[in-house]
């Protein structure tokens, strides 16, 4: 009988000294068997190759960042906009790139010649049309993203490389693009390793 007083009492010291507390908010549990696709696999990135992501924050409102860059050649205004879209538009206004559409729609439906390359945190690459300022820093300019380093910040990552040009991706999706003057493709290229 001594023995079955003593259990609840042993029970509610071991659960008190266990650290474990349960909170009911009264959301209802996630089903851990309905999510069956996994996260895209990130391409590896030497950490000689990280930007400092503080280099580059803006706060264009008191409770949101931005991260912008321009390319060493001061051609292209870029940006990471958290939780949005990573892209860069033209400085000059027109692309300029081979193979680019010569109009997209915009917001309204119009067609219209394109001034930017987008990626969404969950769709694919496109050419679009972004009112002003867009990728631009306002008032600028943005620091230089130099050649082999990548801004890695909110699930994005961009580079500049001097062989293939600009390239960005969301890290949620595994999407991105790259491109330069020669032309545009809608796959992410990383720095390689051995890059100086």
């Amino acid at each position: 009988m001594r023995l079955i007083t003593l259990m609840p009492a042993v029970l509610v010291a071991v659960a008190g000294c266990s650290g474990v507390s349960v909170v009911n908010n009264g959301d209802p549990r996630p089903d851990p068997g309905t999510n069956t696709s996994a996260a895209p696999a990130l391409p590896p990135t030497s950490i000689e190759h990280l930007a400092n992501a503080f280099d580059y924050v803006t706060h264009p409102n008191q409770d949101q960042s931005a991260y912008y860059f321009t390319t060493p050649s001061g051609r292209w205004q870029c940006a990471i906009l958290p939780s949005n879209m990573a892209g860069c538009q033209s400085a000059g206004g027109a692309l300029g790139i081979a193979g680019a559409p010569h109009t997209v729609q915009d917001a309204s439906g119009t067609e219209t010649a394109p001034n930017a390359i987008v990626i969404d945190s969950d769709g694919d690459a496109r050419f679009a049309v972004l009112d002003q300022p867009g990728f631009t820093l306002v008032p600028g300019p943005a620091k230089v993203l130099p050649f082999n380093k990548t801004l890695i910040v909110a699930r994005f990552r961009c580079n500049v490389q001097e062989a293939t040009g600009v390239s960005c991706m969301s890290e949620d999706s595994g999407k991105g693009f790259t491109f330069s003057a020669d032309g545009f493709q809608p796959q992410y290229t990383e720095v390689p390793v051995d890059a100086p």
